[in-house]
């Protein structure tokens, strides 16, 4: 398979600080890979270093390539970012109709007709498993949507993008059994088309959905006063 991501020690720090890391793995096409460890160990951080989103002070050290290129931290170029994106733990639906939330990644990296923004939207909508729901009110307000249904959106927005690899962050935490297990069709799904690497705190979800996992030990460099997720 061909391997989109590499990540080789990466590290989180605060000045000379490791507070995550030394992390090594490999994300190949088609395949879903699950990042695990205790609560603090700094799962979340370590998908927003991937995308060079971490918080204010803190740097990502190591090495990170994406689709085979080397990627500096800050110097990430904005094509090199569509191709990895996360999708946070709580679904940020933004004003506006479900139609606009789907595309509105979309419109920031490429320049088309509405006609193709939705035809890229419809896509999208049918590989999150949101289109069935939704197809008949893509200009009603995506903040009537259910939790789970927001999920998807979120979802679909990235896939819009036409990722080569899709970070989910605890992508169910928040819903309840019957919109978690609809969440996971849709995650399931994905194989064999995106990499996909998962953050979940319920090792029976990365049992279900994931071919391999990465162990993420909590760090013994790491301050008690310092708060990684």
């Amino acid at each position: 398979m061909d391997i989109v991501i590499a990540a080789r020690d990466l590290r989180v720090r605060s000045g000379d600080r490791t507070l995550v890391g030394p992390v090594s793995f490999e994300l190949a096409h088609g395949s879903t890979t699950g990042l695990c460890g205790p609560s603090g160990a700094g799962k979340s951080t370590v998908l927003r270093a991937l995308v060079d989103l971490l918080p204010h002070g803190l740097t990502r050290g190591g090495e990170l390539h994406v689709l085979g290129r080397l990627v500096r931290y800050g110097k990430g170029d904005a094509e090199l970012r569509a191709k990895v994106v996360l999708v946070p733990q709580t679904p940020v639906v933004f004003g506006g109709s479900v139609l606009d939330n789907a595309v509105f990644g979309l419109r920031h990296v490429v320049r088309a007709s509405r006609a193709t923004l939705r035809e890229r939207a419809e896509a999208a909508l049918r590989e999150a498993g949101l289109w069935q729901e939704v197809r008949d009110r893509l200009d009603s307000p995506a903040g009537n949507l259910s939790a789970g249904q927001r999920q998807r959106l979120c979802l679909a927005r990235a896939i819009a993008l036409e990722p080569a690899a899709l970070l989910l962050d605890e992508p169910t935490s928040a819903l309840d059994e019957r919109s978690r297990d609809t969440v996971e069709e849709s995650v399931a799904a994905l194989r064999g088309r995106r990499a996909v690497l998962l953050v979940s705190h319920d090792p029976a979800q990365v049992d279900r959905l994931c071919d391999t996992t990465v162990n993420l030990d909590q760090s013994p460099a790491m301050a008690a006063d310092v708060a990684v997720v």
